[in-house]
């Protein structure tokens, strides 16, 4: 959620800033409105009670004066007139102000779609194959992996059953996953191929198993609840089911106060993740690659305010590493506006090159937070000072199921078979080929 005190001292900037994000139809101007009117009648209410308590003092300390008795009734009426009328616009201006998107960083490329985002760097050799390539999902239902006729007759469109040596690829990616990043040695390791010695702790993470749902308050806190596009929620209950681990890692520390020589405190989640995807269509609804239904090992840190952008970069890092670990080709990109979401103030995505669709595609996103989350969750800091601040937040992909379509297709041979990523053998029983 946005700090009202900053959207009322640079109004035209964060004006700005809903259109660059694909907001443009949040008023600035309706949310000060809002703003003045609920100062306003909280004044009013103010006012009102100390006559109240005023007159309260005057009837204990006489005999009861019918002047008063009358004034007291009066104001009685006026208080709870203008305290509902404060109730009603305070509801009004938070829900407005909730819709708000976090501000930008100044170095997010302006754009009002993902064709705008922008390639950084290049990874690893696209691989050259002597016979016709399968994509992930032909390959793996040939070889009996993948059962998607039967997933329809249980749950319908766009869940799988996912078997065999292929399932138990996937529990290998994420084990790799937990290791590294449990490691106090990987983690020195991929902070000094950085360059971020010295910027970031050498804190390895936390391997944490969190819930799968969130309540509905909790989960708007976080700012990732969208109800129409991507989140199913029980029925009959107040809880969603999480569309990513984060969802329910971010707000682990809801309304606690973090101390910080306690800080970074890092997580690594694993949890099995539900999203509607609706208009999606095409190849992304082939195989595994956009299931209403997947699994994913997330990552998410709280840190300090001046800690936390070294901590995006860091993260960034750790997953150039899987993926160089992996020897998968990739591309990063930064994010621009419109792509980065409601509660990034930047974002930086990872893509695997997928032969079949001669083009890269997203495998890991990694998004910087600031105190977007945190200031709706209370979650502060106590400083060595004594100061309270709010504290920031970073989340990001460790792994998916979708580095495993990458390696399905670019480690394919001509027989069917895949060959297996050297770090993941020995998930496999030495095995060098599924």
């Amino acid at each position: 959620m946005m700090d009202i005190k900053y959207i009322r001292d640079n109004a035209e900037k964060v004006q700005q800033n809903n259109v660059n994000k694909g907001y443009g139809n949040l008023s600035v101007e309706e949310l000060l409105d809002l703003d003045n009117e609920r100062r306003d009648l909280q004044t009013q209410v103010d006012e009102l009670r100390e006559q109240r308590n005023q007159i309260s003092a005057q009837m204990k300390n006489g005999k009861p004066d019918q002047d008063l008795i009358d004034q007291g009734k009066q104001i009685k009426i006026q208080l709870s007139e203008r305290e509902e009328y404060l109730r009603a616009t305070d509801e009004k201006f938070m829900e407005l102000l909730k819709k708000f998107p976090n501000m930008a960083l100044d170095s997010v490329p302006v754009g009002l779609t993902e064709d705008e985002n922008v390639e950084v760097k290049r990874v690893g050799d696209q691989p050259k194959f002597d016979f016709t390539p399968l994509n992930h999902a032909e390959l793996a239902i040939k070889r009996g992996w993948l059962d998607q006729e039967r997933a329809v007759k249980v749950a319908g469109s766009r869940f799988v059953y996912m078997k065999g040596d292929l399932a138990r690829l996937e529990f290998a990616m994420f084990q790799f996953g937990i290791d590294t990043l449990t490691d106090p040695e990987k983690i020195r390791e991929i902070i000094e191929g950085a360059g971020l010695t010295g910027k970031v702790s050498e804190i390895p993470f936390t391997f944490v198993l969190p819930p799968a749902v969130a309540k509905t308050a909790v989960f708007e806190a976080t700012g990732r609840l969208n109800r129409a596009e991507t989140t199913y929620k029980i029925e009959d209950e107040d809880l969603w089911l999480n569309a990513s681990a984060e969802h329910t890692l971010s707000p682990m520390y809801l309304d606690e106060i973090l101390d910080e020589k306690d800080l970074p405190i890092r997580l690594v989640g694993y949890t099995t993740a539900f999203r509607r995807e609706a208009g999606t269509y095409g190849k992304d609804t082939e195989g595994f690659f956009r299931l209403h239904q997947f699994n994913k090992l997330e990552m998410e840190s709280f840190t300090t305010a001046d800690k936390s952008y070294n901590e995006h970069l860091f993260m960034v890092a750790i997953q150039e590493y899987l993926m160089a670990q992996l020897k998968l080709p990739y591309r990063v990109l930064e994010k621009c506006t419109f792509d980065i979401g409601r509660p990034n103030a930047k974002g930086v995505d990872i893509e695997v090159w997928l032969p079949s669709q001669n083009k890269y595609r997203e495998t890991h996103t990694a998004d910087y937070i600031t105190d977007f989350q945190t200031r709706a969750m209370k979650t502060r800091v106590r400083r060595e000072n004594g100061d309270l601040k709010l504290a920031h937040t970073n989340d990001a992909t460790a792994f998916s199921e979708r580095p495993l379509i990458g390696i399905i297709e670019n480690y394919q041979n001509a027989d069917g078979t895949v060959t297996i990523p050297e770090v993941l053998r020995k998930y496999m029983g030495n095995k060098e080929v599924i």
